[in-house]
């Protein structure tokens, strides 16, 4: 090899060997940067607030209560009633004040065929593509026929919203953790509903009814699209959220991973503080838990 072909040889190396070294920062620093990604996935899954939390003051005055949640640092509201207004004028005050509506509170006879199309545009003017039915009657629901029947209800529910870009889902209460026929009520929905159907786990109801939170987040992945937020405590029935039993940095990593979640929401009902107050301090208890 004469000496121009050898420097040529040199010269060749050293670009492969300065490319490989390229190539292993590469490698490191996009998973530096994914993990950073990752935080900030975290950091902007937005928080609502359910207005069932202070509905007394709603029935006040809906719009203060409006334009102080948001003062507070919340993103959106979930309604449980509408206070006589309508759509339109609901709208106006969420618009008003930066505010989105990250769901509705819903009850199934609403969702029945004559009344589907109403319920389905005022919530099109909400902006909402999350509808919840909050609660189901124990006494037409006591065995698991009837809990099959709804869930076959619900799917095909789903399907009827989903072209307006909308989904259902259910919210549940303690005792949809109570064994029908040796099954809970919960596993019978959710063991037999599609994806499309939101599965809206209340974090304290859910404990409050001998349930574990996150062995539902678990059990079923990407259904969390929607979570209620409430703290459980065995000891202090005044808890806030970060003071009572409720497995928090489980929960939110699940719902930050496989949980599929697309909001938080704080649902707050203890007695021991005027509820504007008590949801402006879970809303700063939650910033903690998040860090």
């Amino acid at each position: 090899m004469n000496r121009k072909a050898r420097r040529d040889n040199i010269s060749r190396r050293q670009v492969i060997k300065a490319g490989l070294g390229a190539a292993g920062l590469y490698c490191v620093i996009p998973s530096g940067i994914r993990a950073a990604e990752t935080q900030e996935a975290k950091r902007k899954i937005p928080v609502g607030l359910q207005l069932y939390s202070v509905r007394k003051d709603c029935e006040k005055d809906p719009s203060g209560v409006i334009a102080a949640v948001a003062k507070m640092g919340y993103k959106g509201v979930e309604f449980a009633g509408y206070y006589e207004r309508k759509a339109e004028d609901l709208r106006k005050m969420l618009d008003d004040n930066g505010l989105v509506c990250c769901g509705t509170h819903t009850q199934f006879d609403t969702l029945v065929p004559e009344k589907l199309e109403k319920t389905i545009e005022f919530n099109k003017v909400l902006g909402n593509k999350n509808i919840i039915v909050p609660w189901l009657d124990p006494k037409t629901h006591a065995t698991k026929d009837a809990w099959l029947k709804t869930a076959k209800e619900f799917n095909e529910l789903a399907e009827k919203v989903k072209p307006q870009g909308m989904k259902v889902g259910y919210h549940n209460h303690k005792m949809d953790f109570t064994p029908v026929e040796g099954e809970a009520p919960w596993d019978i929905l959710f063991g037999n509903t599609s994806k499309d159907v939101i599965m809206q786990i209340d974090t304290g109801n859910a404990m409050d009814g001998g349930a574990d939170p996150v062995a539902y987040l678990k059990k079923y992945p990407g259904r969390a699209i929607t979570i209620h937020l409430k703290e459980f405590s065995k000891t202090n029935k005044n808890a806030l959220i970060g003071e009572g039993d409720v497995n928090w940095k489980e929960v939110l990593s699940l719902c930050e991973t496989t949980g599929g979640t697309e909001w938080y929401i704080i649902e707050e009902e203890k007695e021991g503080l005027p509820p504007l107050t008590a949801v402006e301090i879970s809303l700063k208890n939650f910033n903690k838990l998040r860090g």
